[in-house]
Parts: structure tokens; sequence; C-alpha cells
């Protein structure tokens, strides 16, 4: 190793500096071969690994987890600075000037009173900031390529900050079970996209009403799912335990040991 890196305690700067390195003439080979593109996917799960993470409340695999994050970060802007388009020094300096200018309730003479003020006082500001004079609309920036449930809750978070929202958690409910009917009357269609019409519509309303009482439908619908798995691993256990196999079970015996795990569970 070069022994200007060899050091007890590294920075953030030598970070910058290794990932120059790797993707240096004298570098690592793979590390010189990829590109935003290729690099996308790493992103994608180095994210959801912090994410696991977070849930696991594990603060060692967190630090470890948001270096891998904060790599993904640097080597990006890496690829570029070998464009001579920018360098992490010019992602940086962007960044902090876009927060001092979007919190003047912070940084300036602004007063909010609560985060939903804060929250419609953020887009007006990015609006302005993105120069849309001609355009005028919440969307017209719109980042699309997300999860769909991401996606439907942040057009819907965007839609509030301008006053579109629902007065009262019932408006909701009644949606959702108006769109539940919608779908009782193409279900036996065999109109495959009629079907993933309404489907979409109920999705779209659930997270309207997560998003009413501040849930966000991703961190519902993950947990709901962790729950799942556990209590099927608990309910295979239990079979086995029963000298039985559990493709050889119907439905309704399923059923039946599926309640007997739940009720472990609660215990």
């Amino acid at each position: 190793m070069d022994n200007t890196l060899s050091k007890e305690r590294y920075s953030f700067f030598d970070l910058v500096e290794v990932v120059k390195i790797l993707r240096s003439e004298n570098g690592c080979p793979w590390d010189k071969e990829q590109t935003h593109e290729s690099m996308k996917s790493n992103l994608i799960e180095e994210t959801y690994e912090v994410i696991d993470a977070i849930d696991k409340r594990d603060p060692y695999l967190l630090k470890e987890e948001l270096g891998d994050l904060l790599l993904q970060v640097v080597f990006h802007s890496q690829i570029e600075a070998e464009r001579s388009n920018f360098s992490i020094d010019d992602v940086i300096d962007s960044l902090v000037k876009k927060l001092i200018y979007r919190h003047p309730h912070v940084f300036g003479d602004v007063r909010l009173k609560n985060s939903d003020e804060v929250l419609k006082r953020w887009e007006d500001l990015k609006l302005k900031s993105k120069n849309n004079a001609s355009e005028e609309g919440i969307f017209s920036d719109f980042t699309t390529a997300l999860p769909a449930l991401i996606l439907a809750y942040k057009a819907q978070r965007k839609a509030k900050n301008v006053g579109f929202d629902w007065k009262e958690a019932d408006g909701i409910l009644e949606k959702i079970k108006e769109e539940v009917d919608e779908f009782k009357g193409v279900m036996n269609s065999n109109d495959r996209d009629k079907m993933l019409d309404e489907v979409g519509d109920i999705l779209f309303s659930v997270v309207n009403l997560a998003r009413f009482f501040g849930i966000h439908p991703e961190d519902a619908l993950r947990l709901s799912t962790l729950k799942f798995i556990k209590r099927f691993v608990l309910m295979e256990k239990i079979i086995k335990e029963d000298n039985l196999k559990i493709s050889d079970l119907s439905i309704e015996e399923l059923d039946l040991y599926w309640e007997k795990a739940k009720k472990l569970e609660t215990r």
C-alpha cells in the first residue's frame, strides 16, 4: 500500500483519493470498467441494505452499510470528474447551497409553525429554484423512476402540499370500498387490463390511507411481509415436529397450522 494511505484513521478525503486510485490507469481492472449504468443495481442494493440495518437496529451494521452507500456517491462522482463535468466537491457544494436555500426558517428570517408548513414551503422553493416559470406544475420535475409504493406516496404528498387532499379518513375508507366494488365488477370478465387498472386504484387508495395517518406504505408493507415470513417459518417448524410434509397438506389443514403459529407468536 502507498505509505501516504497507511493511516490509523481515514477521512472522507482519503475515501475520495482511494476511489480515484482504483479508477486510475494502474488501478483495479474491475473498478476501471464500471459506468453509471453498470453501477445502478449496486446503488439500489446498497440502499436496501441500509434499510435492513435500520430495521435490525444494529448500529455497527448500519455504519458498514452507510459506508457502502457513500462509496456509491463518491464512485459516481469520480466517473464525472474524469469527464471534467463535476467533482465530489461540486456535489457537496450544490447540496449545501440547496439545504441553506430551502431552509429559510433556519438560516433566514422566515417563521414556520410545523412540519406541514415546512414541506409546503420546500415545494414552493423547489419550483422557484428549478426555474419552472414556464411550466408551473408540481410534477414538472417529478422523478417517476421509483418503486411503485414510494412513487404513489410521493405523488400524493406533493398534491397535499398544494391543498389537494382528503379532509378526513372516512372519505378514504369509502374510496377504498368503492375501488374494491369496481374490481368485483370486472374480476370475472377475463379482462386483465381492467383488473390491472382496478387493483392499481385499490393500492393507490390504501397508500392514501397510510399517508393520511403519517404511515409510510413501504414501511407498513415491509413489516407485514417480514411478519408473514416469520409466521410461515414457524408454521413449517410445527408441521415438521408433527412428522408431516407441508406439500402433503390441504389448504384447510394449512390454515389450522397457520393459526397455531399465530397463537405461539402472541405468547
